[in-house]
């Protein structure tokens, strides 16, 4: 047996807090990507393929790292053979968080407790196929068995959220799914495809937008359709943070190139960033809603493989990180104009730990203990040392204890177990920290923290 009880838990303190309080807390899972449409539908899968490697870039980048061909990973390649060639690549990822995540995986949901490798392949394979087609296996079941009560999907303002009414109607359902407003293709004016999606927008709106302020009448009714449909947060992917200040006159001639196709400058295309930003930051402000801010990722540095198989397919990267002043500068807006929402701030590059959480104390609030959040780690940095680090540097800069804590920020119904991981890597540092004797090993104290990280301070945040 690979996974034990007491995987990630070194000493008695850390066993208790996670068995006690950690273990079988829900999960609020507040911003992930999932299909509402598949829970809608409450899809099965037909096999380990389809839910494990479909559309998980984490994977396929470990299978590009051993000299995988393509076509064993986006291409068409048998669901059988993907498999196999995915388990020949997981015995070299010794450090990899994805070889904690797939095991926990395999022996929460497939009641496998041995280790995957290219012998034990077939083996895999034939079990977990199987155990996909028994009741429970279907993804509403894999939702009420992981406890999960919250689930934030990440939405386009275009789209029509029917899934989402769907779901809300549905009294089968009991997990709360919500949309979250991600309006990057209309705030991006200086990537292909913006003019494009300004159409769409104002199809959508039934606004004709032609300048700033249309362009914001047609944000904010699709910020009022999400709200109908119970949304409690926005998500923007910013490649960096940008602050620039133009008049009206300049940003209504800044979309008016925009719209025509033309290049922009660097000004403008910061300054039309910068305005749209403090907008919906405003916006969301006025209907109690979180501002999720993620950035410094480099998109798709290889043009080549991004030419062919298109974007999100695991090509990105840490980017450049020059933008801490930009983002105090937009805080401060915010902040000034009393419109400063709760707001959640990640950065891709680890270096920027430090200079979140001290950022976050130059902007709180008295609405909400940490109105501003330090993100949990992201993306590349939600590996066991990445987790860690984060951890260390809020409390050592802020208050711990009121951070919300983990989300899965996946595709993939599986993932609840990094919840797990989270878990027990969190109390697994708590407990460090008590067994040294820097904090009294009171129960109730440690009760309130774990379970205020592991659930109760994202329901308080999130409003549920």
């Amino acid at each position: 047996m690979f996974i034990k009880e007491d995987f990630l838990l070194k000493g008695e303190i850390s066993r208790r807090l996670y068995e006690k309080y950690a273990k079988d807390m829900p999960i609020i899972d507040y911003h992930c990507h999932v299909s509402p449409k598949e829970i809608y539908e409450d899809k099965k899968f037909s096999t380990i393929t389809e839910v494990w490697l479909g559309g998980d870039h984490y994977k396929w980048r470990l299978m590009r790292s051993n000299g995988i061909d393509e076509k064993f990973i986006t291409g068409d390649a048998s669901d059988h053979d993907k498999f196999v060639a995915f388990a020949s690549t997981l015995p070299k990822a010794i450090g990899n968080p994805m070889y904690h995540w797939c095991h926990l995986e395999l022996k929460r949901y497939f009641g496998y407790d041995g280790i995957l490798n290219a012998d034990t392949a077939e083996e895999v394979w034939k079990l977990c196929n199987a155990r996909l087609q028994e009741d429970g296996m279907s993804v509403r079941g894999i939702i009420k068995r992981s406890n999960v009560s919250f689930i934030g999907t990440t939405d386009d303002p275009i789209d029509s959220l029917e899934y989402h009414a769907l779901i809300a109607k549905d009294d089968s359902i009991d997990t709360v799914v919500a949309p979250s407003f991600r309006p990057d293709k209309a705030i991006n004016i200086d990537k292909a495809g913006w003019s494009e999606y300004i159409a769409k927008l104002s199809a959508v709106s039934g606004i004709d937008i032609k300048n700033m302020a249309t362009l914001k009448d047609a944000l904010a009714l699709r910020i009022e359709h999400f709200a109908k449909h119970g949304c409690r947060a926005s998500d923007h992917g910013l490649d960096f943070p940008v602050y620039e200040e133009a008049d009206t006159d300049v940003l209504d001639a800044i979309i008016v190139k925009g719209l025509k196709g033309e290049k922009l400058t660097a000004f403008e295309a910061a300054a039309f960033k910068t305005e749209l930003l403090a907008f919906c930051g405003g916006e969301y402000a006025r209907r109690d809603w979180v501002m999720q801010l993620h950035y410094n990722c480099m998109r798709n540095p290889n043009s080549a493989m991004f030419a062919r198989l298109g974007p999100d397919t695991g090509f990105d990267c840490i980017g450049p990180n020059p933008g801490r002043p930009q983002l105090a500068a937009l805080l401060d807006r915010l902040y000034a104009s009393n419109t400063l929402p709760r707001t959640v701030l990640y950065s891709l590059e680890a270096s920027d730990n430090a200079f979140l959480d001290t950022i976050l104390g130059a902007f709180q609030g008295t609405e909400i203990p940490g109105k501003i959040q330090h993100g949990s780690a992201w993306w590349f940095n939600d590996h066991k040392q990445g987790m860690r680090d984060q951890l260390i540097s809020l409390a050592n800069l802020s208050l711990l204890g009121n951070f919300i804590g983990m989300l899965t920020d996946s595709r993939s119904f599986l993932s609840y177990t990094r919840h797990e991981y989270f878990r027990r890597i969190l109390c697994g540092l708590i407990g460090e920290w008590v067994e040294d004797g820097e904090y009294p090993d009171c129960d109730e104290e440690l009760e309130r923290i774990v379970k205020g990280i592991c659930y109760e301070n994202a329901r308080k945040y999130f409003g549920l």
